[in-house]
């Protein structure tokens, strides 16, 4: 056993590997370029349209130094995705060419970056691969290639040619899949198409920024870098480190040989509940829905004639004469063209908000002259925020300030999940109600791009918090979208209160329905919590 490496000392379920630097070593060829570029020459000349080589070949530096530079930034991002194969021709390699020249090399993108692959670079298996891979079959460790490639195409055939397809049982390329490294999915894709998860998995590439980062990211069990062009210059300072560092994959090979298979796992211990399957004591962390739960709100048409008149005024000035009344209709219908819109939309899978500019541009400015709905697009963020502002008055509710004192003097974090269509005046009021700094974690679906019951928003809360879910309460005020958010993403205790915007009725009878929507405890005013968690029993010990 190689005591050296703790973490390559399990045996993992699957063998992760990247394309270029790790497989196979890459060589740029010198005439590399211009045989690219006499290709597209000739590629061209079939659609009538004469281009110098030397023209192509300037685009094609230029736009393979931007691309590049693209690849770096995406680098630092925490999901990023890849560049389509039409983007990579039209906003790059060909960006400064003209529009025939452009839609032609457009016309056939994914094959024409398939044909420069082999041009532009050599490619050799690198040492030891072979015996890793035989390596890997022997001890029944599954194998998958995870490769960033603007031509999955061409990968698979140079794989296929160097005799090593029949070796991975997946290949996962970015320009496919539509994402890249250090996008961490890239790597639980792989994972569970081979019937794994990523902390079962040793994942190998070449970069800091991009292979470790992606991997830490995943939860692998071992991540490992062989050397390669850039595997000591990473484009920036990169805070996570490779567990193993060899220069060729032949170093892998003994580790792997020599790491134990995985023991059988523990028994997990029984979770503490009580007697009606409720989580138990004060929860790790408390999320809070705002509206109806924080505070009840109530319209306010005068501050809302207001803002159409403030609108009409600028509207006259953008040079589209209207009348105050005429906009606050604009603005009404608007509103119900959103509330459609929210309805139209199925609660089952991602869900997305409305972004200021389509509420503008398309809700209320939809049946506008082009100069009008311009302005309405120009100003969205801006009119959001106002038309927030306008549109009603909150007031706290009773026993907010003392839960959220209460959490505050013992440690539970807590966090505002919210649909909205403007999280800024949300904060504003939370500053006016002078209970914004008891709160560590914001989460508002204008700003996340999904709204609840998509589980990605109560996620993101958890995560912000570094929070368990299992020990986490959250409270809202409507069945049907805070608590099917809060138990699709696993969170233990779920709580409606009462006097939101969701009538008693509805509410009665998501205690009696589907699972998804039922809530743990439903109370009537937020100060009941404080009754719920001095009546809870004491955590088991374990």
């Amino acid at each position: 056993m190689d005591t050296a490496i703790p973490a390559l000392r399990r045996r993992p379920h699957a063998l992760l590997l990247d394309f270029g630097g790790v497989v196979f070593q890459t060589r740029k060829r010198p005439e590399g370029r211009a045989d690219v570029a006499r290709h597209l020459h000739e590629v061209l000349l079939r659609a009538g349209h004469d281009v110098d080589t030397d023209t192509l070949r300037g685009s094609l530096d230029a736009g393979l130094a931007a691309l590049k530079d693209w690849k770096n930034a995406a680098g630092r991002r925490r999901a990023p995705l890849e560049l389509d194969h039409r983007t990579i021709w039209t906003d790059f390699l060909a960006s400064d060419l003209d529009a025939p020249v452009r839609e032609t090399l457009a016309g056939s993108a994914a094959g024409l970056l398939a044909d420069m692959s082999p041009l532009l670079s050599e490619h050799e298996v690198r040492p030891g691969v072979r015996d890793l891979l035989d390596a890997a079959r022997s001890l029944g460790v599954r194998v998958g290639m995870v490769s960033n490639a603007h031509s999955g195409r061409s990968h698979r055939r140079i794989l296929r040619q160097a005799g090593l397809e029949e070796y991975f049982g997946v290949q996962i390329y970015s320009d496919e899949v539509g994402i890249r490294k250090p996008h961490p999915e890239m790597i639980a894709l792989a994972a569970r198409a081979l019937g794994t998860v990523p902390e079962h998995c040793w994942y190998v590439g070449d970069t800091q920024d991009r292979d470790v980062v992606a991997g830490r990211r995943a939860g692998v069990a071992a991540a490992v870098l062989t050397r390669h062009h850039h595997t000591d210059t990473p484009p920036y300072p990169v805070r996570e480190t490779a567990d193993a560092v060899f220069d060729t994959p032949e170093g892998l090979v003994d580790p792997l040989r020599r790491s134990m298979p995985e023991d059988p796992a523990p028994p997990t211990a029984p979770v503490r509940v009580d007697r009606n399957g409720n989580a138990r004591g004060v929860p790790g962390a408390l999320l809070l829905d705002q509206g109806g739960v924080i505070a009840v709100s109530a319209p306010t048409p005068e501050a809302q004639r207001a803002f159409a008149e403030s609108l009409a005024t600028r509207l006259d000035r953008a040079g589209h004469t209207t009348t105050t009344d005429e906009v606050l209709a604009l603005v009404l219908d608007g509103r119900d063209r959103y509330r459609d819109w929210k309805a139209a939309h199925p609660e089952d899978g991602p869900i997305p908000e409305v972004t200021p500019r389509a509420f503008w541009y398309d809700m209320v400015g939809r049946d506008l002259p082009a100069r009008a709905r311009a302005f309405l697009y120009a100003e969205s963020a801006q009119l959001t925020l106002e038309y927030a502002r306008s549109k009603s008055h909150a007031e706290m509710r009773r026993g907010v300030r003392e839960v959220l004192e209460f959490c505050a003097d013992r440690g539970v974090p807590v966090g505002i999940v919210s649909n909205t269509v403007c999280g800024r005046a949300v904060r504003e009021e939370l500053e006016r109600f002078g209970i914004d700094h008891l709160v560590g974690a914001h989460v508002y679906s204008d700003e996340l791009g999904r709204r609840k019951p998509d589980p990605a928003t109560v996620r993101a809360a958890l995560t912000a918090l570094d929070a368990d879910p299992a020990e986490t309460w959250f409270v809202g005020d409507k069945p049907w979208r805070d608590t099917a958010a809060a138990h699709r993403a696993g969170v233990g205790v779920s709580v409606i209160v009462r006097g939101g915007s969701a009538a008693d009725d509805r509410i009665d009878a998501a205690l009696a329905g589907a699972a998804l929507q039922r809530p743990t405890h439903v109370i009537d005013e937020m100060d009941d919590l404080l009754g719920l968690w001095a009546h809870a029993p004491a955590p088991l010990a374990p």
